[in-house]
């Protein structure tokens, strides 16, 4: 079993970054797919990033060139770092995590594995 716990959330300026860290413990994640979500007061969990065993990164529409996931499998921790942040990312911030991308990516209420979730707000 794996489990994840979030972490780096916080309150920032509009363009402003934050580096959020999803650390893993339990069984060997190395080959697991990796991703994060957000889910903004009032709306639905909506994918944000994910990345694969083999590195292989998916974004969302809404974050590609801003957002970037990285994993250190030495560290058992996934990072997602957020630049030029806009009050339209302000959410509870919540890392996923599954021994296939497609469940991360496609079916995520099939992960193994979800954090408690930490709070970006970015203010306008």
């Amino acid at each position: 079993q794996v489990r994840v716990v979030e972490s780096g959330g916080g309150l920032v300026p509009t363009g402003g970054s934050l580096r959020l860290s999803c650390a893993a413990s339990g069984r060997t994640y190395t080959s697991w797919g990796m991703g994060w979500y957000r889910q903004a007061p009032g709306k639905e969990r909506e994918f944000v990033a994910a990345i694969s065993w083999t590195d292989s990164t998916y974004y969302a529409d809404s974050v590609k060139g801003r957002f970037t996931i990285s994993r250190d499998n030495n560290e058992d921790t996934v990072y997602l770092q957020m630049n030029t942040l806009k009050p339209e990312d302000t959410a509870i911030y919540y890392c996923t995590a599954d021994r296939d991308i497609v469940v991360v990516v496609n079916t995520p209420t099939r992960s193994a594995a979800w954090g408690q979730g930490t709070q970006v707000t970015v203010s306008s």
